[in-house]
């Protein structure tokens, strides 16, 4: 199934370093406010990491900024299907809702939660307002029985991303995006909401190996 996973489109997004300097805060963290700066990083971000290429609008000024799926059209398939009309197993996969709505966006969600679903890919809705401590199920307080993002969704790359850089996003998407009412549908999904295919044999560890590695050099 991991060759499905890879060919889904939007499988994978540029790490950008975005420059931070010493006096900005530490951003949407307990007990920091949220700066314009912050909101800023997070909104460039967000833009050159293609969000609008899968939840909508061509920057944010168009209708539809990261409101997510609106037409059948905009689905994604995972599995033989996405090569083979009617191969199975096939699933659906629906670009959310990113806005803050509260009934159909990330409003309900915290500022943490989102930084969960960006680093360790797990659904928010699903996940507890909780630090995670281990990048490992079962071990630390990551969820024993994790549920994941739906591919094509390129969690397993913006997990390398800062601390900051993750804050910033969380921060942009809460509070400087205006709430959009449309209700997506859940994604299809197998009953292990995708564990089998996000294990570090399969994706990488988190952290990444030191440098240099067996493939790499010093200069």
């Amino acid at each position: 199934m991991r060759s499905w996973i890879a060919s889904a489109p939007c499988s994978a997004a540029l790490v950008v370093a975005l420059a931070l300097t010493a006096s900005e805060t530490l951003g949407a963290q307990p007990g920091n406010r949220v700066t314009e700066q912050q909101l800023l990083r997070g909104r460039q971000a967000v833009l050159e990491h293609a969000c609008n290429g899968c939840h909508g609008g061509a920057d944010p000024s168009f209708d539809g900024w990261l409101a997510g799926m609106k037409t059948p059209e905009q689905e994604f398939l995972v599995g033989p299907c996405l090569f083979t009309p009617g191969a199975q197993p096939c699933f659906r996969t629906r670009p959310r809702n990113l806005t803050p709505d509260n009934a159909t966006g990330l409003g309900r969600f915290t500022e943490r939660q989102i930084f969960n679903a960006l680093r360790f890919g797990l659904r928010p809705g699903e996940t507890p307002d909780v630090e995670i401590t281990s990048s490992e199920p079962g071990k630390g307080n990551f969820p024993a029985n994790p549920k994941y993002l739906a591919p094509p969704m390129p969690w397993p790359a913006w997990r390398y991303m800062s601390d900051q850089q993750i804050w910033d996003i969380a921060a942009y998407l809460k509070y400087a995006v205006k709430p959009v009412a449309n209700r997506v549908a859940d994604s299809d999904g197998p009953p292990d909401f995708w564990a089998s295919e996000y294990t570090a044999a399969k994706i990488g560890r988190y952290p990444a190996p030191s440098f240099p590695t067996a493939n790499e050099k010093r200069p």
